[in-house]
């Protein structure tokens, strides 16, 4: 899969989890807010119909108590009366009951001042009647029943009970249309938002079917290219390991053909600085002829003028060509020995490296003792590598540190080591004069060196150096800046297998 292909794959299961999100916290909140609603909207349907029967209730006690009244006026009779009582005693209660139910609507709110006022002299006129009956004047208790009939003062309560009744009707049509809606909604909500979540869901399976399709198609893609996969890199091996010994065989005859033709050269170059020698003595011994006696003996003739330039100029000659040859010969000697310690195999073993680093350190006592400097070396841990090879690079390395430290000042160098999954880290650090960091490549280069050209050297250690390094198994890496000393890292593994890179590098 491509890395395009990845981010928009990435893209979409964001964008499908993000959906998700919404969706479950749009339903969550609608739900909440719809169920609260209908909640309210069903209370206020309980809150009609519970004012509606305490109306429906206080007109019944109202009735209840005339009926008990009329009775006791016919028959005298206790139970009449007791009923009669028990029905003027609930009145005043549920008509205090109904006042508090009904306390929200205005119009409610006025019609009760006028169902009190109502209930209030009828309740008057059911005492007068009751006093009358007890002071045995059932005439006039007829009479007055009579009268409150033709006044139709119970009508009078009826109709604003009746009027009450309808004004709680219609609130109830309109509160149950209300409740009804908030249910529809509240349903409709849950039923889009479960049909999303299924939606999503079903979209999540697909993404989900479809990588796990593209992992088995990759996975297939995977174990067809592994069939051969380790043929295949055997085949490269050998052939990299035969272009390594060709490059190695190459470099050897290269090396020790320039060889034959400069020695060739240094004999030559001898030669014809005798030759020189003689000819300029002969061209003495002709122009500073003793007018009174024998020529001067060999070496004692003073050649001047142009004679004297040409010889300076001709042996200047020499000593260049002599020095160009000294220069290629030592080249030549790295490569040989570079073609030489390229075929050689590596043998682990196990070392103690800070003993090893120790003795390295004693055979550089001198020229450190010379630089000023000082070499401190920390607890190392212990490796089991090619000895040699170890050998190598840690002489190349604190040789280049003593050699490149600041010239007049006390000289610093530590050798610092610590592990990590596996691997041994190294730190050579020095107060020296440091690298450029445009350098920090430049100088793993063969035959390549940076800064100033003041100490010997052909450029092939630090590059010999990381070549090492790397047949160990290893990686190696600089930090420098000019003026603030230089840090070269060495990580190897702790074990080395032998098999890993002994014969490929």
């Amino acid at each position: 899969m491509t890395a395009e292909a990845q981010r928009r794959r990435r893209f979409w299961q964001i964008l499908l989890f993000a959906a998700g999100l919404v969706v479950l916290t749009v339903i969550s909140a609608g739900s909440v807010y719809l169920v609260n609603k209908a909640r309210d909207d069903s209370k206020w349907v309980i809150h009609t119909i519970e004012a509606e029967n305490q109306i429906n209730a206080l007109l019944l006690e109202i009735r209840r108590a005339e009926s008990a009244a009329r009775g006791y006026l016919l028959t005298q009779g206790e139970d009449f009366k007791v009923d009669h009582d028990m029905a003027v005693a609930a009145i005043i209660p549920a008509l205090d009951r109904l006042t508090r139910l009904i306390g929200d609507n205005p119009a409610q709110r006025q019609s009760i001042e006028k169902l009190s006022t109502a209930i209030e002299t009828r309740l008057g006129q059911f005492v007068q009647e009751m006093d009358f009956i007890r002071q045995g004047e059932p005439e006039k208790a007829a009479a007055l029943v009579r009268e409150i009939a033709s006044a139709d003062a119970t009508a009078a309560i009826a109709k604003v009970a009746t009027e009450m009744i309808q004004e709680e009707e219609r609130l109830f049509r309109l509160r149950t249309v209300n409740s009804d809606r908030s249910q529809t909604l509240a349903a409709s909500m849950t039923g889009i938002g479960s049909g999303l979540v299924v939606l999503l869901a079903l979209i999540s399976i697909w993404l989900v079917r479809r990588s796990a399709q593209g992992r088995d198609d990759a996975e297939v893609r995977l174990r067809d290219a592994n069939v051969n996969l380790e043929a295949v890199v055997d085949e490269r091996t050998a052939d990299l390991r035969e272009a390594n010994n060709e490059i190695q065989r190459f470099a050897y005859i290269v090396s020790h053909d320039l060889r034959s033709p400069l020695v060739n050269i240094m004999g030559f170059t001898s030669e014809l600085e005798e030759l020189g020698g003689d000819i300029f003595r002969r061209i003495g011994s002709l122009t500073h002829v003793p007018a009174d006696g024998p020529p001067l003996p060999d070496g004692g003739i003073a050649l001047e003028g142009p004679d004297k330039q040409l010889s300076e100029d001709f042996s200047e000659a020499l000593g260049f060509i002599k020095s160009s040859i000294a220069k290629m010969d030592r080249l030549i000697s790295a490569i040989l020995n570079l073609t030489r310690e390229g075929r050689r195999a590596f043998q682990p073993e196990k070392i103690d490296t800070r003993e090893l680093i120790e003795a390295i350190v004693s055979t550089l006592a001198h020229q450190a003792a010379e630089a000023q400097a000082e070499i401190h070396v920390a607890p190392l841990p212990d490796l089991v590598s090619d000895r040699l090879a170890l050998e190598q690079i840690f002489s190349n390395l604190i040789d280049n540190a003593i050699k490149y430290l600041k010239p007049g000042a006390p000289g610093e160098i530590r050798i610092r080591g610590r592990t990590k999954l596996g691997y041994a880290i190294f730190e050579i650090s020095d107060n020296g004069r440091g690298i450029d960091p445009k350098d920090h490549q430049r100088i793993f280069d063969l035959f390549r060196r940076a800064g100033t050209q003041d100490k010997p050297g052909q450029g092939i250690g630090l590059a010999h150096v990381r070549a090492l390094v790397r047949r160990l198994g290893g990686t190696m890496s600089v930090s420098s800046e000019l003026n603030h000393g230089s840090t070269f890292t060495i990580t190897l593994p702790i074990t080395w297998n032998a098999s890993n890179r002994n014969v490929d590098q």
